[in-house]
């Protein structure tokens, strides 16, 4: 499925800088860190703005389930991109940047909000006031309120006071000016911070990086590296502090559906927000992009939430009940391009979209290393045309090139054009793009079993994958 990309149009981050989090006396520092798919998997988003694809040969309406192929008819992010849609559906363009007027907007209706509610304390008190002594009923006082309440680390008031100090808002601009916000959180100790390509691909060609974290100090950074097809990037802190807490990188494989999740971001640039939901599915196929066209989709087995995730979400943690990571929010599905304040963007409608931190942490460690992308590949062209049965091996390759690389890993396990892959494993395989989302789960050098359909006879082989560095 296609979907939206919370990074694309993210409204200015406020001129204020944000309020510091105060964390629970309860609470102690954060510890170091580090479903089969639907066979319509709907749309959704991205954080902010890019787009991603399998690594493929370019071939119309093909692509090598190994890299990138053109970008999905219907992209979005969840940073504010285009409206999501599933695969087939027709492409909407991406948000319009908003109108400088939309926070005066926003403003306003806080004021209103705020006014009206004095208006109604000062009724109620007068009330209370003329009543006093002259009936017989009683109030009752807790004990504790506020700040003096004692909150289990095992809560979300815990999580969240936990979490939070290792979470930044991420601004990024291109030389032009160009840019928008989204998350990141803490990876290393070392300062480096994981978010989303989307979130930070205007200032990858000699842009500016800063990110904030909820105590008003702010830092500029660079990218260290960013992969286009996992929507995964890392930037580094300049001048890092020695303070820096780490989130516990939890385990996305022993994630099961019902599991509650907590999100934290800057939805629509309000920093340092937190969310709640649950699992509501995994191994979704997702593919999204920002519909530019020099963009490349991006393409996951996503870990699928309702807690509420919008345009500014993108690159945050979605982590379960003991406050481990378990993704990295990235993209949401959505029913239309309309958005708060008429901003042209999308919110959310429970249906959000992660990337398993298992993924992303291989991702991030090897973009640390060597500051590019490695990708798995089987080395062949698939179409990425719904109503196939399956991921089906096109009959030619971008621009004319063979569609099974010769001595490729297809080649070796005797995979042939016309071929329909069904399964991979045990996971049923509906599509191009889920194709290449679950291989992307696994890295080069492993083996799977493929089943496909020849000449309507099904059949298996083994195919061991072999990789692509980089995401040109």
């Amino acid at each position: 499925m296609s979907t939206e990309n919370e990074g694309t149009a993210v409204p200015p981050a406020p001129s204020a800088p944000p309020v510091p989090v105060e964390t629970p006396a309860s609470v102690k520092s954060a510890a170091p860190v580090g479903a089969a798919p639907s066979a319509s998997a709907p749309g959704q988003g991205f954080g902010e703005p890019p787009t991603h694809q399998g690594f493929a040969q370019h071939a119309p309406g093909a692509a090598e389930a190994g890299w990138p192929p053109p970008p999905p008819a219907t992209p979005a992010y969840a940073d504010g991109g285009g409206a999501g849609a599933e695969w087939g559906s027709s492409y909407q363009q991406p948000a319009p940047k908003p109108k400088a007027g939309r926070g005066g907007l926003v403003a306003a209706i806080l004021v209103a909000a705020l006014v009206a509610g004095g208006v109604g304390g000062g009724i109620g008190y007068t009330l209370a006031k003329d009543n006093d002594g002259s009936s017989g009923s009683t109030t009752v006082s807790a004990s504790d309120s506020g700040g003096s309440v004692k909150r289990d680390a095992g809560t979300v008031a815990g999580v969240a006071a936990k979490a939070l100090p290792s979470t930044v808002t991420i601004e990024a601009q291109s030389s032009s000016g160009e840019g928008g916000t989204g998350t990141g959180f803490v990876f290393d100790k070392q300062g480096h911070i994981v978010t989303n390509n989307h979130v930070v691909a205007e200032a990858v060609d000699g842009g500016k990086l800063t990110a904030t974290f909820p105590d008003g100090k702010k830092y500029n950074a660079e990218v260290v590296g960013h992969a286009q097809g996992y929507d995964v990037a890392v930037i580094k802190l300049k001048s890092a502090p020695s303070n820096l807490q780490p989130l516990t990188l939890g385990d996305s494989d022993k994630v099961a559906v019902g599991d509650s999740t907590i999100a934290i971001g800057a939805p629509f640039g309000l920093s340092n927000t937190v969310t709640t939901g649950i699992i509501s599915a995994k191994n979704r196929p997702v593919a999204s992009s920002d519909g530019s066209s020099s963009s490349k989709a991006s393409y996951m087995s996503a870990l699928q939430t309702d807690a509420s995730i919008n345009p500014g979400n993108s690159g945050g943690p979605l982590l379960d009940a003991q406050g481990s990571v378990i993704g990295i929010n990235s993209a949401i599905q959505s029913s239309s391009s309309g958005g708060l304040g008429s901003s042209g963007q999308s919110g959310s409608i429970g249906l959000g979209f992660a990337i398993p931190i298992n993924q992303a942490k291989y991702v991030a460690q090897e973009l640390i290393k060597t500051g590019k992308p490695v990708y798995p590949m089987i080395g062949a062209s698939v179409s990425l045309e719904e109503g196939t049965g399956g991921a089906k091996i096109t009959e030619q390759g971008a621009s004319g090139s063979d569609a099974i690389t010769p001595n490729g890993p297809a080649a070796k396990a005797g995979l042939k054009p016309g071929d329909v892959i069904t399964k991979l494993d045990d996971m049923v395989i509906d599509s191009g793009p889920t194709l290449i989302g679950e291989i992307w789960t696994h890295r080069p050098g492993a083996t799977v079993k493929l089943t496909y359909t020849r000449d309507g006879k099904a059949r298996t082989t083994d195919v061991t994958l072999g990789e692509r560095v980089g995401d040109s």
